[in-house]
Formats: C-alpha cells, sequence, structure tokens
C-alpha cells in the first residue's frame, strides 16, 4: 500500500467519505491495486503452511503443486520446501534408497 493511497483513505475515513459500503468493496478494491505482488506473498506463505500430514504422497504432491503455482519459488528452493514438508518417515525412507529422487515425478 502507498503512503499516498493510504493517507487519501485516512483522510476519507475521518470525513467519512469512504466510497465503500462494505469491507468486501473495499478488498476487492485493494486487490486490484496491489494484487500481484501480494499473491505471491500468499503463495509462499501457504507453502510454509500446508504440510503432509495424514493426506496420500499423490494427495501431497496435487496440494504442493497448486500452492506452488504463482509463488515464483525457483527449482531448488521447490524441492527443498517439497522434502521439509513431506512425511518424515516418508523422507527418511527416500533419503535411504540408492538413488534419491531429484523431482516430485
Amino acid at each position: 500500500m502507498t503512503d499516498v493511497w493510504k493517507k487519501n483513505l485516512l483522510e476519507d475515513l475521518k470525513l467519512g467519505e469512504v466510497e465503500f459500503r462494505l469491507v468486501r468493496e473495499f478488498l476487492l478494491e485493494l486487490k486490484k491495486k496491489f494484487g500481484k505482488g501480494d499473491e505471491e506473498l500468499v503463495k509462499v506463505a501457504e507453502l510454509r503452511r500446508i504440510g503432509q500430514g495424514g493426506k496420500t504422497m499423490k494427495e501431497f504432491i496435487q496440494k504442493f503443486k497448486r500452492a506452488v503455482r504463482g509463488s515464483r519459488y525457483k527449482e531448488r528452493v521447490f524441492v527443498e520446501e517439497f522434502k521439509r514438508k513431506m512425511n518424515k518417515v516418508i523422507r527418511r525412507k527416500l533419503m535411504e534408497v540408492e538413488r534419491p529422487p531429484t523431482n516430485i515425478k
């Protein structure tokens, strides 16, 4: 949010001249103005929150791929984040194999 935009909004609030009737309208306008950078941040935050938990590996991969889209993660970071989020038992078993996988396919 730019300082000018924030200042104008605060002034409008003080004067009672806010053009938004609903919070939803305000949030939609905010997203239009600043959505692109925020989308990447939201995706990165989502990636940090998710984990495999009780999901199958296939379910986890699908969820992870959806979260990665739009995050602009580089391939190496993507792989490292994936390994951190998978079930610890599976991760340990993958590390013990002779040829560990280098991608999620």
